[in-house]
């Protein structure tokens, strides 16, 4: 037995423990939102205790998010997640799902007295197996507009089916598919501005050209205004008081306090006048701008706009080609924006800002509607994911086939792999393929259907040649997932594969896990 080593509730997991502890951990994440996977997933209520903030959603990695964890292993995987939203878009409940089903397979390994090196390095076999079937499968429409447009709204109704909008996923997908087209290969969605407006019904939602911002227009200022040359400042247009704390200023009667009042106004009338120099007829402020030069600037025809927060104006600076300024003493240094028109317009009850003809032609804003604004911010995440993997497959055009096309290609690539491989690193490469078929297993299980009997017809219909089989949840039958459009991107596939492996052979490798307490504040 070894001698004690650590500080006081310093607490060391070691060998078995320490491994089945990482397994628990990650396995009971795994299952925590399995539930959630493909188009028949389940969803989660996210309730904050003490407060009445309440999601509903089936979004792998906000509900990821949301949970509070103490298991190193489970926090690991919700890594994982997160990196797979950060770098996809989607995908995020099936790396945490394959993950948890490749741990649950290594444990069986385990059990059984073989090392987890061993059980590594056949994951590592299986994994670059898996990849070269994934590969050989995908298939590039990219040089073909018409087909590659085909892929795209294919993929966006594939990302849908899983979500909110699943009812809607032929409408939202176009809509998806024409707000990336329009940002000509870039993947900066940034240029793509998502408006949520509670009212309505989902399908009111659309797709609108140019920029609005949720705000609205000076008092006794042009509604509407055509070659609009834009100003957008970040600056303190209240009136110049001391803003010193706990300043006093002892004045001797009415008299002076009038003439100090007056100064102040001087004041922003020069600042007004500097700003007018610029030659514009709009100035969009983040910060407040009081009636009186609010009123100057109207008399001078010029559109004000306040406290259009920093989210606003750094949209507006990116679409109309302009720079936040906030000092205005050289108007040959500062960059103006411009847009075709400015005006203001209608949405349910509410009053926004159009900005249209930008100098970015690819902005766009996508205005949502629906009866809560529970509905409207899971549709909201819903268009996110469609519109992250959309930007990235228009970079990386190659498609692949979903409903577990590709799991089970893949799974039959890894066999044939095993079967080749010496030793007991065939039994890890075999448990891969066993964890890749538990995803087809899970859609037919969230869809109510006989999971062992649809994938061992999907397998049998893989082995015998036909690549383009999969699941149709909606019947319950093996169909070609190429005659139903079901289509996935590559590059999430790929990605999902490989953080699944990588993070399930951290895992692997861990012997101790060294709780250390935290770093007591000596007494003063």
């Amino acid at each position: 037995m070894s001698a004690p080593i650590f500080a006081q509730e310093a607490t060391q997991e070691r060998a078995e423990n320490a491994r089945l502890s990482s397994f628990v951990g990650a396995l009971a994440l795994g299952d925590l939102v399995a539930s959630t996977l493909g188009p028949k997933g389940m969803h989660k209520i996210l309730q904050s205790v003490g407060s009445n903030s309440l999601e509903i959603t089936n979004d792998g990695a906000t509900i990821l998010k949301s949970i509070h964890l103490d298991n190193p292993a489970a926090k690991i995987l919700v890594n994982i997640s997160k990196v797979q939203d950060d770098e996809v878009g989607d995908g995020t409940t099936s790396v945490c799902v394959l993950a948890a089903e490749l741990l649950r397979e290594a444990e069986k390994l385990i059990e059984k007295r073989i090392h987890p090196q061993t059980v590594v390095e056949g994951y590592r076999i299986a994994s670059a197996a898996a990849l070269r079937a994934l590969d050989r499968d995908a298939r590039d429409n990219g040089a073909d507009p018409a087909a590659f447009r085909r892929d795209l709204v294919n993929i966006a109704r594939t990302t849908l089916s899983s979500k909110v909008l699943s009812a809607d996923k032929d409408y939202f997908a176009n809509l998806a598919v024409d707000a990336v087209q329009r940002l000509k290969g870039s993947t900066n969605l940034e240029n793509i501005q998502i408006i949520k407006k509670v009212g309505g019904k989902l399908t009111d939602s659309y797709l609108d050209e140019g920029f609005i911002l949720d705000k609205r227009i000076g008092t006794n200022c042009p509604k509407r205004i055509e070659g609009a040359r834009i100003l957008i400042a970040n600056t303190s247009m209240d009136t110049d008081k001391i803003k010193v704390f706990g300043a006093r200023v002892r004045v001797e009667g009415t008299g002076k306090l009038a003439e100090l009042e007056r100064a102040e106004r001087e004041k922003m009338k020069a600042k007004v006048e500097r700003i007018k120099a610029h030659g514009i007829n709009c100035f969009i402020n983040r910060q407040l701008i009081y009636n009186y030069p609010e009123s100057i600037l109207a008399d001078a025809g010029i559109m004000s706009i306040e406290h259009a927060d920093f989210e606003g104006v750094e949209r507006l600076a990116l679409v109309t080609g302009g720079e936040i300024a906030s000092t205005f003493d050289r108007p040959d240094l500062v960059k103006i924006g411009a847009c075709d028109t400015i005006e203001e317009i209608i949405i349910g009850e509410d009053r926004l800002i159009k900005f249209s003809g930008v100098a970015a032609g690819e902005a766009c804003t996508v205005v949502l509607r629906g009866a809560t604004s529970q509905m409207v911010d899971e549709a909201e995440r819903s268009l996110h994911d469609a519109l992250s993997v959309l930007s990235q497959t228009v970079k990386e055009t190659r498609v692949t086939l979903g409903g577990g096309c590709a799991e089970m290609s893949m799974s039959k690539e890894v066999d044939e792999e095993a079967r080749q491989t010496a030793g007991k690193k065939a039994l890890a490469t075999e448990a891969f393929a066993r964890a890749l078929r538990q995803l087809p297993t899970i859609l037919a299980n969230n869809a109510g259907l006989d999971s062992a009997d649809l994938v061992s017809r999907l397998r049998a219909a893989h082995q015998a040649g036909d690549r383009d089989a999969g699941l149709d949840l909606d019947e319950g039958k093996i169909k070609s997932m190429l005659d139903l459009g079901i289509t996935e991107s590559y590059k999430l596939k790929r990605a999902v594969v490989n953080s699944a492996s990588e993070a399930a052979e951290l895992i692997l490798r861990v012997d101790d896990v060294l709780r250390c307490a935290p770093r007591r504040r000596e007494g003063h």
